[in-house]
């Protein structure tokens, strides 16, 4: 374990467990050797062990006794810093009671173990959530402490918090982008790692949009803010982090239910296992050794400890390789998953539009024209598409009106453009040649006449096919939905192997078709949407859990959706799949192996085949082995995309 990997405080709790460990084996030694409750004679033989042992037990514990005794007074009683400072005091007063008697002194060393190694294991967890909080704390790293604001000819280091949008700002080599704006002036590269996982730079130049938490790596830039800070893309994701403790699953929320029960039940048995046979037997001290015993060994560390960490060494994992978890609660349930719905263009598809066909070929300039005119006001990458192959001057005066899911109509005095698909030629009884394309058929007509059409087709994504294959292999119903036609949707969905689709949806019917699944499925089923977070808001929320792919500037992307994909790559679906299944696998490892052995120690330390040394190891090292296995989370290497 290298120094350099601890925090400060872990460094001087470390060294207060060294201290502690060799003035403890020093006056232990001692004690085996000159008996050191032999020193001194009479009722006060107790005294010198009695002081050296306590000055072990006051550096190793004191931080225990202050927190019990905090706990009490807020009316937290039944914690495990309660059954420590209760069990090694106790077994404190009974060395000194049987020194005072006269007989053998033990129970000094014992108390003074019990802390130390409970110490020991504290230290384990707190290095092992430390090691799991790396990759979220380089995450936070991309938090700005500062923007450089553009006044006139002056530049001003203020706090990003208080630039306003249009403001103007510069980054320069090595610094953080602070907000998020486009490019104005400048060529650099940026290193976008914090927020995709992936170490490939970006290359950004003029009227590039660039997004806050990328680190500017070459050439200075200036930036013209689009967002204030508390909107900005590094905000968002740094309240995404923040809160995702927040979201405990149900083995979470059982092992606070059980601790809660737990503890008090232990504690009256104990007191029932110090009392009811010792007035039977008159034994006192043997039974108020094993009741003691047995609260050592009661306290519920390795579960307490190991469920929470495992879950947050899975959110850690999922962050360092660019996969953003709301909470344990989505990873247990992606966990589960077995019903995945997929938007197709932006999700399954590049959403990169290219023109593959204008039809009759000789007219082609003409249907071009028409339908530039009539998307020439829309945002639609489909419009964007057709405006760009056609990259003429583009005539004006037109009043376009957008007929939502069907497409355009631009009218001026002498004519009328209609610009859609097949349902706004049929709702205006325009005849035309129905078109079964691999591709979206947009249909031009003129003053009722139609003109021709555009085949507009979209690109599979490299990874879809292998990503679809593999969870069809898990056992997953993978479905697709659409606004393409039946015929476009069928090729699209044998070419990727997916189980079902449906075709020709509006953006609402896509809402609808979600809440049939999520009202039709089954108790077990656990539905996970997958959108492009911009447009998909609804079905990210309806669902039960909701993932967005790519956008990272979408407000709708980290706000809507419960786990977010900060590459545009779907195999991050299988990479999250895949440490939610290995984090819910060692859950259950130490939820079934911490109790099992528990129950186990319990029995013989009730029944006094263990003493209270074997009720330490036995506590102590159950916590180490569960806080070990549950790092094995972060072990989870990443697939290739």
């Amino acid at each position: 374990m290298k120094e350099k990997s601890l925090t400060r405080k872990e460094k001087r709790n470390l060294i207060r467990i060294i201290v502690a460990l060799t003035l403890f084996i020093i006056i232990f030694t001692l004690d085996k050797i000159f008996v050191l409750g032999n020193i001194l004679t009479g009722n006060f033989s107790w005294l010198l062990p009695f002081c050296l042992y306590l000055l072990v037990y006051i550096i190793i514990g004191y931080d225990i006794i202050f927190r019990a005794t905090r706990n009490i007074f807020h009316g937290k009683i039944f914690d495990e810093n309660f059954l420590m400072v209760f069990a090694t005091l106790g077994a404190f007063a009974l060395a000194i009671t049987k020194g005072v008697m006269g007989q053998e002194i033990e129970g000094f060393d014992e108390a003074c173990a019990v802390l130390i190694f409970y110490q020991v294991g504290e230290f384990f967890q707190s290095y092992a959530t430390n090691k799991s909080r790396k990759s979220i704390s380089k995450l936070m790293d991309i938090r700005p402490d500062y923007a450089n604001l553009k006044v006139g000819e002056n530049i001003d280091k203020v706090d990003p918090s208080i630039i306003k949008i249009g403001d103007i700002i510069v980054i320069n080599p090595g610094e953080k982008i602070p907000l998020d704006g486009i490019v104005i002036k400048g060529t650099t590269t940026l290193d976008t790692k914090a927020l995709t996982g992936e170490s490939f730079p970006k290359e950004v130049k003029d009227g590039d949009e660039i997004l806050s938490g990328c680190v500017n790596i070459q050439s200075q830039i200036e930036v013209k803010v689009t967002k204030i800070f508390y909107d900005s893309t590094v905000n968002k994701i740094l309240e995404l982090v923040e809160n995702a403790a927040s979201q405990k699953s149900k083995a979470e929320n059982f092992i606070t239910k059980f601790a809660k029960y737990y503890t008090p039940i232990v504690v009256s048995v104990a007191v029932l296992l110090a009392i009811v046979p010792s007035l039977i037997t008159s034994n006192w001290f043997t039974w108020i050794y094993r009741a003691l015993s047995f609260l050592v060994v009661s306290c519920p560390c390795a579960l307490v400890i190991s469920i929470p960490l495992s879950f947050f060494a899975g959110i850690g994992t999922s962050s360092k390789n660019g996969i953003l978890i709301k909470g344990s609660n989505y990873l247990e349930k992606l966990n589960s998953a077995n019903i995945y719905i997929f938007d197709k263009t932006g999700t399954l598809t590049k959403g990169n539009f290219t023109v593959t066909k204008v039809f009759p070929k000789e007219n082609g300039e003409e249907i071009l024209k028409l339908a530039s005119i009539a998307e020439n006001a829309s945002s639609h990458p489909i419009a964007k598409c057709i405006l760009n192959y056609y990259n003429k001057p583009i005539p004006s005066g037109y009043t376009l009106t957008n007929i939502g899911g069907k497409g355009v109509i631009a009218s001026n005095s002498h004519e009328t453009i209609y610009c859609g698909n097949a349902e706004l030629m049929q709702e205006n009884k325009i005849e035309y040649p129905h078109q079964d394309g691999t591709g979206t058929v947009v249909y031009v007509a003129k003053n009722d006449t139609f003109i021709g059409y555009i085949l507009i087709s979209d690109q599979i994504k490299d990874e879809t096919k292998d990503v679809i294959s593999k969870l069809n292999s898990y056992g997953c119903k993978t479905i697709m939905l659409t606004g393409d036609n039946k015929n476009v949707a069928e090729k699209v969905a044998k070419g990727i192997g997916i189980s079902d689709y449906k075709a020709s949806l509006l953006p609402q019917d896509k809402v609808d078709e979600i809440e049939n699944i999520m009202n039709t499925k089954q108790q077990k089923d656990i539905v996970c949407f997958v959108g492009d977070g911009i447009n998909d808001a609804p079905s990210l929320m309806r669902s039960d859990i909701g993932i967005a792919m790519g956008n990272v500037g979408s407000d709708a992307a980290i706000e809507a959706a419960d786990i977010v994909l900060m590459k545009d790559d779907l195999n991050g679906i299988i990479l999250a799949k895949k440490i939610a299944k290995k984090t819910l696998k060692i859950v259950k490892q130490n939820i079934v192996f911490s109790i099992a052995i528990k129950i186990a120690i319990l029995a013989l330390s009730a029944v006094g085949i263990t003493n209270m040394w074997f009720a330490v190891f036995g506590d102590v090292g159950v916590a180490v082995l569960a806080i070990l296995n549950a790092m094995r989370v972060n072990k989870i290497k990443k697939t290739k995309s």
